[in-house]
């Protein structure tokens, strides 16, 4: 959540303290509103792609100390979805955040398993819904350890993609893993998205 004079990098978010997520940190360019989910619905579902370098611009300006020397991983789509929708929003946003120099992993981590549209679902169900569905390529079992890893998504709701995959993570060795999204959802109505 937002931290108000969140000036220190180690600052935390009440939820964070309580209840800490298996990732690092993470980061958003924006607060989700209309704006943003507009942009993010025209580069998901309207077949937009190059809203992908609008969205990274300002993902780059508030993660520049994560991406330093970071291995970029889109949260990735299973195949079906992949096949219906011509290609992963996350992925058209994490080149776009290496297109100026870093290291991009489109295949470090899977999506085997078919989960149903998040949407309209609330925090438990959308931890229920992902929970197995990410697992590391082949590739890189022991590429990853010890690596610095950026997580990136368009937009974090409830968390529960975010925190799927960074344990897949966090179980393979990373040292760290930190999240870098478009937009977040501040209010506690998962349902906006």
């Amino acid at each position: 959540m937002p931290v108000a004079l969140a000036f220190d990098e180690e600052a935390r978010c009440g939820a964070c303290l309580a209840d800490p997520p298996p990732f690092d940190r993470a980061r958003a360019a924006v607060a989700y509103g209309p704006i943003a989910r507009a942009l993010a619905l025209k580069l998901k579902y309207g077949r937009r792609p190059g809203i992908a370098l609008t969205m990274a611009r300002p993902m780059q300006r508030v993660g520049e100390a994560m991406l330093e020397n970071a291995l970029v991983v889109p949260v990735p789509l299973h195949r079906w979805r992949l096949w219906s929708r011509g290609y992963n929003q996350a992925a058209l946003i994490a080149r776009a955040l290496v297109r100026d120099g870093g290291e991009l992993a489109l295949d470090l981590i899977e999506r085997p398993r078919r989960t149903p549209p998040l949407r309209g679902l609330g925090r438990l169900a959308r931890e229920r819904a992902v929970s197995g569905a990410f697992r590391l390529g082949p590739s890189w079992k022991e590429r990853v350890k010890g690596r610095r890893i950026v997580l990136v998504d368009d937009v974090y709701t409830t968390g529960a993609t975010a925190k799927g995959c960074a344990r897949v993570l966090k179980r393979a060795g990373a040292a760290e893993v930190n999240l870098l999204c478009w937009a977040r959802v501040v209010r506690d109505d998962a349902d906006m998205r």
